[in-house]
């Protein structure tokens, strides 16, 4: 039986449905009537899934249209963003309309921004087919793509009419890409849920997703806007994203974010700053699914990398910082001092 997390935002609330063997097109119409839809995925999943959610919806009554891009990282950036804003007008989609982001993260971040935009803002659908966009980047709203500069620079808040979260396709995903969404879950666990951490092995694929939605909604529904306590969901990600664009985005997403953990929490210890259970916990935690604890580039590659991220304002860079296992901290950390922090938390 399908579970149901509620997020509630200032323009309202939507639910995010978890269960194996969603009808995602009978789902569709407890939030929207039936109109024309553009499903966007990419070349992996479409050929996977595409024609079952298609005809999913349109037995729903919707009027069924589809964009694929090739799959990656190297696709999330501007010129697929004016691509797929040219198919939809070419398309005659109107605001009446709605889109449909079937796949993982780059998938929907690409999709929620265009949805923002095009025509100041039509509706969506966050349709994930991985672990790490079902308990991330499907639920809050944020939304964009890279820069050469950098990661996630150009985007907008854009919430979702609903989620959908198909546990069945999580289930037969790859070894690797489950591994991949893992970290995030894990990431949730050492930052608001130690229960959860040290109980994975024993928790039903539903359950981990459910209450790892229920996390990221709480400190969505807290802050909207990523101003105050929902910037701890970037704990390993300063570091992480740094690793991403220091190897030219061959080491992925969710092992980037393990390494980016590991460095952070160690770094934390090394700073007294980090209970000193912490570490031996997220490591524990992640080589359970083979996610990496080591990290191969130096401290300076990582600190120039991670200048150019976001999250720095001004002369600082606020950094998420472990106290103990399932509590952190915001911490801002002067950027002539980040090379050295950073430094603290590479391999022993």
């Amino acid at each position: 039986m399908a579970q149901t997390v509620e997020v509630n935002t200032r323009f309202g609330k939507y639910s995010v449905i978890i269960g194996s063997g969603l009808d995602y097109g009978k789902l569709a119409l407890q939030v929207k009537k039936p109109c024309k839809i553009v499903i966007v995925s990419d070349d992996n999943v479409f050929p996977l899934y595409g024609d079952a959610v298609i005809g999913s919806f349109r037995e729903s009554g919707y009027q069924t249209g589809s964009y694929v891009l090739k799959n990656g990282e190297g696709s999330k950036n501007l010129d697929t963003v004016a691509e797929l804003l040219a198919f939809l007008a070419n398309e005659k989609v109107t605001r009446g309309d709605m889109l449909v982001a079937l796949g993982g993260g780059v998938v929907g971040d690409i999709t929620g921004f265009v949805s923002a935009i095009y025509l100041r803002g039509i509706d969506y659908i966050q349709a994930p087919t991985t672990i790490l966009a079902a308990v991330d980047s499907s639920v809050g709203g944020k939304t964009g793509v890279d820069l050469s500069a950098g990661k996630n620079l150009v985007g907008a808040f854009h919430q979702p009419v609903i989620v959908l979260c198909d546990t069945k396709i999580f289930a037969a995903l790859p070894k690797a890409i489950y591994a991949n969404g893992m970290a995030e879950v894990i990431k949730h666990g050492m930052i608001a849920d130690k229960e959860m951490l040290v109980s994975l092995n024993d928790l039903s694929l539903d359950e981990i997703c459910r209450r790892n939605v229920a996390i990221k909604a709480n400190l969505v529904e807290q802050d909207e806007f990523d101003t105050g306590v929902r910037r701890l969901l970037n704990f390993g990600h300063t570091v992480g994203h740094a690793v991403e664009a220091v190897s030219n985005y061959r080491v992925s997403h969710g092992c980037a974010v393990a390494i980016g953990m590991t460095v952070i929490t160690r770094a934390g210890e090394k700073s007294a700053l980090t209970d000193s259970a912490c570490l031996c916990d997220l490591k524990k935690a992640l080589e359970c699914y083979g996610l990496p604890t080591r990290c191969d580039f130096s401290a300076r590659d990582l600190a120039d990398a991670a200048l150019h991220d976001k999250k720095r304002l001004g002369g600082t860079i606020t950094l998420v910082i472990p106290k103990k296992t399932g509590q952190a901290e915001l911490c801002d950390i002067p950027v002539d001092q980040l090379e050295d922090f950073i430094a603290k938390g590479l391999n022993e």
